[in-house]
């Protein structure tokens, strides 16, 4: 049953829903590259010490892909329970676990202090921070694109996605800025705990802001419109509604994500195995060029979302796509050189070509889903996917480099997911014109609701 679209908020108001999306992704974001790039970098020394240097790193990032098992059921737990409390609740408490694993992280005692228990812990706690990242995403993308301007909705909603870049220029600054003051012996041995400390400070500031936002009108409405038929103020089962109203969206947002998925882990994890190995580029080099690529990712995904609201989702998604899979073996190419500029250029690149995906994600998702298990459809889609896509990416990486000694076979790795994408975004119908505030599914719903779009909007 639709009904009249809330009030749109305020501009202060939109610029604080927006800040505290993007503030909260960014720490969280910071938290769990951090380890990514820890688990490049010095895991395989600290926790798996006697293992040969490569397999040493295959088993960091074994415990590295753990993080992304969780995801799936924190998508579940909190989408749940995202579905009948509301937005805000369930984004202050992934904002608190995010937070507490990574600075337990910072406390953890390595291998040479009590053997193989500190593996086995540093996986807990990865498991903590997977589980935790699984409800944040989609409660941070809803929050925006239920409070904001339905014009500019993909603009709007592409800036909780900065969060991963911001996450990412933040992580890989401070760790390139601690190599860069200290020996390797001194970041070896206590520096690399700094940045995980860093985030106890980072999640007080992420609460603060996060607690003074309002929970999503869009949600609220829902609420009362059940209130007012007498029926139960939210889905008892939202898992079970997405599975029968929107499967068909389900596979399509994981089909989405995998060539984004894969891509970016490559992109911005595995380059630091790569190119201080197989390019001889040294490990303050690697770091660099990724920080670099990272702020121009940051400044382009809002240029991305905001084409997606003039020419619609599919198209800008479908170019990014296309584009990293031409760019694979260029990409390859440039590191082999051992330039500076070149790996710099590598990454700038892959990773504008990424934001082309991931901008208009958010929106995108959102409006595959029925307010009341959007939470859950937007989440399950998401991070189901990292399962196949961004957990064993760096895995699959380092063991296709080991085993070839070659960047082909993992370019065409690549390349397959894109193909994968392709075909799912290409099955999609668009959805810019989806009025969020249709807020329960009706008989139709039983198609994918990328398919409805409003019709009384001109394209």
């Amino acid at each position: 049953m639709a009904s009249a679209a809330p009030a749109p908020p305020t501009p202060n108001n939109l610029k604080r829903i927006v800040a505290a999306s993007l503030i909260g992704t960014t720490i969280e974001w910071y938290d769990f590259f951090l380890y990514g790039s820890a688990a490049a970098l010095v895991f395989n020394k600290l926790f798996f010490p006697d293992s040969d240097p490569l397999v040493g790193t295959l088993l960091s990032f074994l415990t590295y892909a753990v993080g992304f098992a969780a995801r799936p059921i924190g998508a579940l737990v909190f989408g749940h329970y995202g579905d009948r409390l509301g937005r805000k609740k369930l984004l202050v408490l992934s904002l608190l676990l995010m937070g507490g694993a990574t600075f337990a992280i910072g406390l953890l005692p390595t291998h040479a202090t009590i053997g193989s228990a500190a593996p086995v812990l540093l996986t807990v706690l990865r498991l903590v921070q997977g589980f935790a990242l699984g409800g944040e995403w989609g409660g941070a993308v809803l929050l925006v694109s239920e409070h904001g301007d339905a014009r500019r909705r993909g603009f709007w909603a592409s800036w909780p996605q900065t969060g991963a870049p911001a996450g990412q220029l933040l992580a890989t600054g401070v760790l390139s800025l601690l190599t860069a003051t200290l020996s390797d012996s001194a970041f070896t041995s206590w520096g690399w705990r700094i940045p995980f400390l860093l985030s106890g400070v980072l999640v007080m500031v992420g609460l603060w802001i996060r607690l003074s936002v309002d929970e999503s009108p869009v949600f609220k409405q829902a609420l009362a419109q059940a209130e007012a038929r007498k029926s139960d103020s939210a889905e008892k089962l939202p898992l079970v509604s997405v599975l029968r109203h929107h499967w068909r969206d389900v596979l399509i947002a994981m089909g989405a994500r995998m060539a984004e998925n894969i891509s970016y882990y490559v992109i911005t994890a595995f380059i630091l195995v790569y190119a201080t190995t197989a390019a001889d580029v040294s490990k303050q080099t690697a770091l660099n060029a990724v920080l670099i690529a990272s702020a121009v990712h940051f400044a382009v995904i809002p240029l991305w979302g905001a084409l997606s609201d003039r020419i619609g989702r599919r198209p800008v998604y479908l170019i990014g796509a296309a584009g990293i899979g031409v760019w694979m073996f260029p990409f390859f190419a440039l590191i082999d050189t051992g330039s500076f500029g070149n790996l710099v250029l590598a990454v700038t690149v892959g990773l504008v070509l990424h934001g082309a995906m991931y901008a208009p994600q958010a929106a995108f998702f959102s409006e595959m889903f029925a307010t009341r298990m959007r939470y859950s459809g937007a989440s399950i889609g998401a991070q189901f996917a990292s399962v196949a896509a961004g957990a064993p990416a760096p895995l699959i990486a380092t063991a296709l480099l080991a085993d070839y000694d070659s960047s082909t076979p993992i370019a065409l790795y690549v390349i397959a997911a894109v193909v994968l994408t392709l075909i799912a975004v290409g099955v999609a119908k668009e959805t810019r014109h989806r009025d969020l505030a249709d807020i329960e599914p009706s008989p139709e719903d039983a198609q994918p609701a990328a398919v409805r779009t409003a019709d009384a909007h001109t394209r």
